[in-house]
């Protein structure tokens, strides 16, 4: 019943490319092949030092970071990110988190890590938006790594301003002991990649890493979809 919905629904609405508009074609889904092939992305993830990571160097203790695509103003990447955020393309961030993990495991940077946890939402933003774009991208990661998702340890443990026009110094404020970590023992001795949507100053990053910092014997890499401020 439920494929023979999917294609009566096939009938009536054609999926299009969340860029270009474009119908998708077989098992296409968020991105036709042409925009997936345009992306403007980073070549980061099997580089040392690359752009990301250095934007967090010194701040919190890493093994490995990356962000697979360019962010600028009006660049594809933040029509994509407006899309997921902002217009409820679900299925878009799983898309990209596909990509985004096709992307780590050319690397082989990142082949030891255990678990991946999405930085997590506050209740009322979850409430409000339905779903937590971060724990999206992991979904798609997750298919090609083959890795659990933890998406309850690591959590918000209140509501903060949107950082959108904030400057660095009041990220990183609004940003201060924001996390917690519950259950530390199911992160105990793991390597974990926390994965978010836009890495810009670093802040969240930094307030997740140093809220996991607290659990023993725990290792830390980070992937984002985008860097932004960087070309």
């Amino acid at each position: 019943m439920r494929q023979a919905f999917k294609d009566l629904l096939g009938l009536v609405y054609t999926p299009t490319c969340a860029h270009c508009g474009a119908p998708l074609v077989g098992e296409q889904t968020g991105l036709c092949v042409a925009c997936q092939l345009d992306l403007p992305t980073t070549g980061f993830a099997p580089l040392v030092s690359n752009p990301a990571e250095l934007r967090l160097a010194g701040r919190i203790p890493f093994v490995a970071g990356s962000s697979f695509l360019h962010f600028s103003q009006d660049n594809p990447t933040q029509h994509l990110v407006h899309h997921i955020k902002y217009r409820g393309h679900r299925q878009l961030a799983v898309s990209l988190g596909r990509l985004m993990g096709h992307d780590l495991a050319c690397s082989h940077r990142f082949d030891d890590v255990d678990l991946l946890l999405p930085v997590p939402l506050h209740r009322w933003k979850l409430l409000q938006r339905r779903y937590n774009q971060s724990l999206l991208l992991c979904n798609g990661i997750a298919e090609v790594l083959g890795l659990p998702i933890n998406h309850r340890t690591l959590v918000r443990t209140r509501f903060s301003l949107s950082q959108t026009h904030l400057s660095r110094i009041e990220r990183i404020a609004n940003m201060q002991g924001i996390f917690a970590v519950r259950r530390p023992e199911e992160l105990s001795g793991k390597h974990v990649l926390v994965v978010d949507d836009v890495l810009t100053t670093g802040a969240t990053l930094e307030a997740c890493c140093l809220a996991l910092q607290e659990v023993a014997d725990i290792r830390i890499s980070f992937a984002t979809l985008a860097l932004a401020g960087y070309l």
